[in-house]
């Protein structure tokens, strides 16, 4: 018999990659998406895909508890993946208690609804690598001590940490992915790496001249989305749950990467970065180095595609979008 799966957040990047994977083995999608005039805009990644009309979209809130316990009664699933946050770093220091209701007790709402009608749902909860913050240790395991520098990154480790108090107070198949930077053609505009291949992209085709970016300098461990979500599967198919960091294991530099699709255009970064100033962060996170060996060990995780082939990957359809339209 198919699985079924629900999955908070399906209308994002991670959400949409997920769903696609998990209709390739055969599940019976659904997608919580919260309901707003813009919906159809909302379904983009997954028209991108080619997958929308095979997901049944379910409208909900993780801010919603009754509405929750309402779609875990009807949907009856046997996996639940929690993707659903406020998850723009800056937009945090603007609406930080928004980012606390959603990102934190967003989490509680969703295990709460499992724990009172299904209990026997395995749940995942997306973490994240902004948890480490000022980093305590030069590469970062699931042993390392965290240090959050954003209104974002404390509201996650409060979803990962009672994650992790439901697992062992109610015995829950709860389990988190600390996942580090991981992109990809469907990543939102806002976020640095779709911000520097759609700018990019309007530079090489005319439409505009500048790329403006803050701190540079900031080292990230990035990766593809669609290897990252292969690893949420890979979690929820084991027998006792646990928390993985899910990472490349290889840091680069924010400069390096404007580099590298800059240059696959053939432009020149210095002819077109701006530094500004405005931009910099209140509180920056200077490096984030992930070590995945846990979960290549115990998961049989890899990732597969590179650093440099994804930044490529992201101008090149960048470039289609801006020559159809």
């Amino acid at each position: 018999m198919s699985k079924t799966a629900l999955i908070t957040g399906i209308t994002g990047q991670d959400g949409a990659y997920l769903a696609q994977l998990l209709l390739s083995k055969g599940y019976e999608v659904h997608g919580l998406a919260r309901r707003s005039s813009s919906s159809d805009v909302n379904l983009s990644r997954l028209r991108w895909l080619g997958i929308e009309k095979d997901v049944r979209i379910v409208d909900g809130n993780l801010l919603d508890l009754s509405g929750l316990i309402r779609t875990v009664t009807a949907v009856k699933p046997d996996e639940l993946y929690n993707l659903a946050a406020q998850s723009f770093v800056a937009s945090s220091w603007q609406q930080p208690l928004l980012t606390g209701q959603v990102t934190a007790l967003g989490v509680t709402n969703v295990l709460e609804a499992i724990r009172l009608v299904k209990p026997d749902t395995r749940f995942y909860q997306a973490s994240s690598s902004e948890m480490y913050g000022l980093v305590q240790q030069p590469v970062q395991s699931e042993t390392t001590p965290f240090y959050p520098r954003s209104p974002y990154a404390v509201a996650k480790l409060y979803g990962h940490w009672i994650t992790v108090n439901y697992r062992e107070s109610f015995g829950l198949h709860a389990s988190s992915g600390i996942l580090f930077n991981h992109e990809s053609p469907l990543r939102g505009i806002e976020f640095v790496t779709r911000k520097v291949s759609d700018s990019v992209a309007r530079i090489k085709l005319g439409l505009a001249k500048e790329l403006r970016l803050g701190n540079t300098s900031a080292q990230r461990d990035w990766g593809h989305a669609k290897d990252y979500v292969r690893a949420m599967w890979l979690m929820l198919q084991q027998d006792t749950p646990d928390d993985y960091v899910v990472a490349t294991g290889r840091t680069s530099t924010v400069r390096t990467m404007c580099e590298i699709a800059f240059s696959h255009v053939g432009l020149n970064i210095e002819d077109h970065l701006v530094i500004d100033e405005a931009l910099f962060r209140p509180a920056e996170v200077e490096i984030l180095l992930g070590d995945p060996s846990k979960a290549k060990s115990k998961l049989g995780w890899e990732t597969s595609v590179t650093m440099e082939d994804l930044i490529r990957e992201m101008v090149d359809a960048d470039l289609a979008r801006y020559r159809k339209h």
